[in-house]
């Protein structure tokens, strides 16, 4: 005997279920099942509506891009979820800074349990509450779909690249090259 379709073609349908989809404990017990990861923040794309950024990283306020969607198939967009950490490429003292801008999109990711105190202390701790699998307790991660770069870094198997159209300025006690050096334009000592 065929099984009937359980949902819409649109398999993320919330709503109230065909009387057909609870024929069966199986059937039942899916729906609810379904439902219940249907509330699961897991990741996301999202917007980038403000930065605070700092010495020591910082956060960013978001917007979800996939709107959620009603039982009746309406879409509802997503609300500003604020003060999400992002991620700086970090290893002891070193880092890539990299701080995001108001417009980029990204991807976040949304942690299987309550983040605050460990973002609030650095440290070991205990979940600040109970929640699980939501959106206040995401990170950052950044750039996804965003507009061809006009300052970059290009590693490939043809060298390494650095581009910029204003300056690029480095700092440090010495400044060490080994290798050729080609200056195809006027130099300046100072």
């Amino acid at each position: 005997m065929a099984t009937p379709p359980r949902y819409p073609a649109d398999s993320g349908y919330q709503g109230p279920p065909d009387p057909s989809v609870l024929a069966g404990d199986y059937n039942v017990s899916e729906f609810m099942i379904r439902q219940i990861m249907a509330g699961l923040a897991t990741a996301t794309l999202a917007i980038v509506q403000g930065v605070s950024a700092g010495a020591n990283g910082g956060t960013v306020d978001v917007q979800p891009l996939v709107s959620q969607v009603t039982g009746g198939g309406t879409p509802v967009a997503h609300g500003t979820v604020y003060g999400l950490p992002y991620v700086r490429l970090q290893a002891g003292t070193s880092a890539v800074i990299l701080d995001p801008v108001v417009g980029d999109i990204g991807l976040v990711v949304f942690c299987s349990r309550d983040i605050s105190v460990v973002k609030a202390t650095g440290a070991v701790a205990a979940p600040g509450s109970r929640r699980q699998f939501d959106m206040a307790d995401g990170i950052y991660l950044g750039g996804v779909l965003n507009g061809a770069p006009t300052r970059f870094v290009r590693m490939n198997a043809e060298g390494i690249q650095i581009t910029d159209p204003t300056k690029i300025t480095l700092t440090a006690p010495d400044v060490e090259i080994n290798g050729r050096l080609l200056v195809k334009e006027n130099a300046h000592f100072e």
